[in-house]
């Protein structure tokens, strides 16, 4: 069994190996990948006051999967791979080496010697299984599931030794490496996994590796984060190693968009997250820093219900992705700090193809598909086949800025061909009850933020997530699960470019399964005397470079 190395130095999972592939970061305007935004001198100590929309209410690390916790946690925990942000490698963090065996079954990680955890206990190989056996498996007494999106195909973890693990799984798992950046495989320690689910939500109860700490949670009103002494195990990319430079940082719950400007304006705090579209370029000229991210993984796409009429019609799918301008979307909807999609993947995943050229609006061959597929317009404009009109009923999530004006641009414009889309973009809790009403929806709407092409089959594949509701055994299905399976059967850089290309081809031109809008970014405003304002690679605010002026 052959191994390969990677050692003291960052690798990067895909590279540009076809003329249409960008990797992350290397293509990515400077813009959309947050940098120093100076050369000043950090100073230690402060409490940076940070607003935000939404309220944190679940602190494990393992399962809190909303922004705001991620945000958090993303804090408080350190992984064993680090993913640079502006380059996509991935890079060694509580591991300082691996080595993975052909079949990408078996993986096995050398960790540091000289890390503990908050509560004084020591980081180990035994750490990590206990980690990663709750994640991979979970634990039915104490109510934890398994991260089975990430996890799947998981098998067991043993220890080498106290500073090496191997970790298995019954499939071919390419991702896996990548996956273990996310914010979900932060390392909690062994206080925290014996605990049953309600209580390892708590804060008082998370206990990690990171340069933060929980010092305080008050639910809907504010979270405070504190440094802690002694940390000096950062990945070698980062601006600098040894303890955080805030003393703390103060996140508060802020749900207007209007009043988390205004409170940036008045000093109330010193960065805001969430920023309005249309207070984006007044504060940067009033002296702010306006500092955005584009989030990596599946943009912010309309994906198709094959299994509900109409959609179980090609010819509606290919005339709702031609049928609305995304010129329109650029000029009346998104700043500067977002882009409009040019493939069902951010620019920012190794293995992003332009697809731009196929997504142009082209209203008149809209028309003419649906007219040869026999939807002839009716007396209120709205096309009908066999006495049925064309409705289609979309589910979306109103949680980023942009979503419902860009939602009604395209129902604007569809409705120009004879296309009636209703729409139903709801609050998040609202949104989760909603989406498991099967049958009800045409489209459903939601991006998944993570810079690994194998994205795509995790939402996508019949065997996971399977969001276009492909029949089980069909030639479809079959097709789906073959190209979005070789994802995962590779790290080698060109056969995984191909099985890239190959997988968002059969997306959005073989099949129309998804009609991508916008890539969202999370944009941050800073007062002038904020430094270093940060994200990792997922667009999660990270607060270990960021350093404040003080007086």
């Amino acid at each position: 069994m052959s191994h390969r190395r990677i050692h003291r130095r960052p690798v990067a999972l895909a590279l540009a190996l076809l003329t249409a592939v960008v990797v992350a970061g290397c293509a990515t305007p400077a813009r959309q990948v947050a940098v120093s935004d100076d050369n000043a001198t950090p100073v230690p100590g402060g409490t940076l006051r940070f607003g935000v929309l939404d309220a944190p209410a679940n602190l494990d690390p393992h399962s809190g999967s909303s922004y705001p916790e991620s945000l958090i946690t993303s804090n408080i925990t350190d992984k064993l791979v680090y993913q640079n942000p502006k380059t996509g490698a991935l890079e060694p963090w509580l591991a300082t080496s691996w080595q993975y065996n052909d079949t990408l079954t078996q993986f096995t990680f050398h960790l540091r010697d000289d890390v503990t955890f908050s509560d004084g206990t020591k980081f180990t190989a035994d750490s990590v299984k206990e980690n990663f056996d709750l994640l991979g498996r979970g634990d039915q007494r104490l109510g934890i599931v398994p991260v089975t999106a990430y996890w799947v195909g998981y098998q067991g973890t043993e220890v080498v030794d106290p500073t090496t693990v191997r970790v298995s799984f019954d499939r071919p798992s390419a991702g896996f490496l990548q996956a273990l950046s996310l914010y979900f495989s932060g390392i909690v320690a062994h206080s925290t996994l014996v605990l049953p689910k309600e209580q390892r939500s708590q804060a008082q109860n998370v206990v990690g590796t990171g340069p933060f700490t929980l010092a305080q949670h008050v639910y809907q009103q504010k979270t405070v984060l504190k440094k802690r002494p002694g940390y000096h195990w950062a990945p070698a990319s980062r601006k600098h190693n040894g303890d955080a430079y805030l003393d703390a940082v103060e996140i508060d719950v802020i749900p207007e968009a209007g009043v988390r400007t205004g409170a940036l304006r008045s000093g109330t705090v010193d960065a805001i997250l969430d920023v309005n579209n249309t207070d984006e370029a007044p504060l940067q000229a009033q002296g702010y820093r306006i500092v955005p991210q584009l989030i990596p993984g599946r943009d912010i796409s309309l994906d198709f219900k094959t299994d509900r009429f109409p959609t179980d019609d090609k010819a509606v799918r290919q005339a709702v992705q031609l049928g609305w301008s995304r010129d329109a979307l650029v000029k009346t909807v998104l700043t500067p700090s977002y882009k409009v999609s040019s493939s069902v993947v951010s620019e920012r995943v190794p293995g992003y193809v332009d697809f731009s050229a196929d997504l142009r609006e082209d209203q008149g061959k809209a028309e003419q598909i649906l007219e040869a597929d026999g939807w002839h317009k009716g007396a209120d404009g709205i096309r009908v086949k066999d006495g049925r009109r064309l409705q289609l009923d979309l589910l979306g999530i109103d949680n980023l800025v942009n979503n419902k004006p860009a939602y009604q641009l395209i129902q604007q414009d569809l409705r120009k061909i004879g296309i009636d889309l209703q729409l139903n973009v709801l609050p998040i809790p609202d949104y989760t009850a909603a989406s498991t009403q099967q049958g009800r929806w045409n489209i459903q709407v939601a991006n998944q933020s993570r810079a690994d092409i194998s994205v795509l089959e995790q939402v996508y594949s019949p065997q996971y997530g399977n969001m276009a509701k492909l029949a089980p055994g069909s030639p479809e299905a079959n097709e789906a699960v073959a190209k979005l399976s070789a994802l995962s059967k590779t790290l080698d850089t060109a056969q995984r470019a191909k099985a890239a290309a190959e997988a968002q081809r059969y997306l959005l031109d073989e099949q129309v399964l998804t009609v991508p809008v916008y890539n969202p970014a999370q944009v941050t405003a800073a007062g002038a005397k904020v430094h270093n304002v940060g994200y990792e690679a997922q667009s999660r605010n990270v607060f270990y470079d960021t350093w404040i002026e003080q007086g």
